[in-house]
């Protein structure tokens, strides 16, 4: 009897243990992150053209 339940304690324990396997590690992807870029770059060159034509203009 004791060979019996140390035999079901044994098998309890070894099927626990081995319940998950191996599986593989799973990598997050990395984060990538795009800077915003500000408009005002844009629109002071064009803004200053103009200033320019209307100073010639107006002479």
């Amino acid at each position: 009897m004791k060979k019996l339940a140390l035999a079901a304690a044994v098998s309890i324990y070894a099927s626990t243990a081995f319940a998950g396997g191996m599986a593989e590690p799973v990598m997050e992807p990395a984060v990538m992150v795009e800077e915003a870029s500000s408009s005002s770059g844009n629109v002071v060159v064009p803004l200053l053209v103009l200033i320019l034509i209307a100073a010639a203009a107006s002479n």
